[in-house]
């Protein structure tokens, strides 16, 4: 959050699988299934995404969308930006 700013962020629950939609800046994601293709609610332009695993650690495979795969640990935040340029998902945090 930037101070004098208001957050605009919504969250979200999806449940992990090869291939998850997401419509909100912010996801808990549910399940251990291993997650290879985000598909991003902004084709036009890029975005930033936070992904939060709540039911324990969840792998980003390379085989979809995903730059650099890591495994996600539960409870801890990743934050990704999406490159329309590129059509890939960027990890900012080496969990």
């Amino acid at each position: 959050m930037i101070p004098g700013i208001v957050s605009k962020m919504s969250d979200s629950v999806v449940a992990s699988a090869a291939s998850i939609d997401v419509r909100t800046d912010m996801v808990r994601v549910t399940g251990t299934t291993q997650i290879n293709t985000i598909n991003p609610q902004f084709e036009s332009f890029g975005g930033f995404l936070v992904l939060l695993p709540v039911d324990g650690s969840v792998t980003l495979g390379t085989s979809g969308n995903i730059l650099v795969g890591i495994t996600a640990l539960q409870n801890r935040a990743v934050f990704l930006v999406y490159s329309r340029n590129t059509a890939k998902w960027y990890i900012n945090s080496g969990v």
